[in-house]
């Protein structure tokens, strides 16, 4: 049996490194964010530094360069801090609906703000269907003051689509956690294309690791 030479060896591993999928990391505005591609879906996420009442907030940008639509949803993404203490994340319409019930203007102008900023650091990740078409229709819809707000705040959360091949969307992910930080641990999410698993800590730094 021939036994492969060095040369060939390396080319074996370097093809290897190459079917890796690479994490991006940088930070801007003060986040911290993470880009992770795998079989044509790419996922960049920051965890916010701000929560609004019950919720830490995790934000989210998805890119579909697969061959196939790609259903996105809140109920997708979860985070394990350990020892089996798993937090889901909420759907959409209950973290609206929460924040109508509970929050006040201030809070909504709060994650207004805070969103908007953060989402200039997803800038390289040109959302076609994201927080700002989601806003724009939203306010349309109403002429009232206070339900301007509501209208704002729903336009943030990331909301269930199925993301036609070459699209791209963006939203806030809210976590139950009485109001704490999310602090260390793992975010899952977990899609049809493959899982993206993404280490965080408590200072809102992340490495990203892959899972399936």
């Amino acid at each position: 049996m021939a036994v492969p030479s060095l040369a060939a060896l390396a080319a074996l591993l370097a093809f290897a490194l190459l079917s890796v999928a690479q994490v991006i990391e940088f930070e801007q505005n003060g986040l911290k964010y993470q880009t992770l591609s795998k079989q044509g879906l790419t996922v960049m996420v920051a965890q916010m530094p701000a929560h609004i009442r019950e919720y830490a907030i995790v934000q989210v940008a998805v890119a579909n360069g697969s061959k196939a639509a790609q259903v996105i949803r809140p109920e997708q993404f979860r985070f394990e801090r350990g020892e089996g203490n798993v937090l889901r994340a909420a759907a959409a319409r209950s973290v609206v609906t929460s924040l109508i019930e509970k929050g006040n203007r201030n809070d909504v102008i709060k994650l207004v703000s805070a969103y908007e900023s953060a989402l200039y650091g997803m800038g390289r990740m040109q959302s076609s269907g994201g927080y700002y078409q989601r806003r724009q229709q939203a306010l349309a819809e109403v002429s009232s003051t206070k339900l301007k707000a509501a209208a704002a705040a729903s336009a943030i959360a990331l909301v269930e689509i199925k993301l036609p091949m070459g699209q791209s969307t963006d939203g806030a992910v809210f976590f139950p956690s009485e109001g704490k930080p999310l602090g260390n641990g793992r975010l899952i999410v977990h899609t049809a294309a493959d899982d993206f698993v993404f280490e965080l800590t408590g200072d809102s730094h992340a490495h990203a690791s892959l899972g399936k």
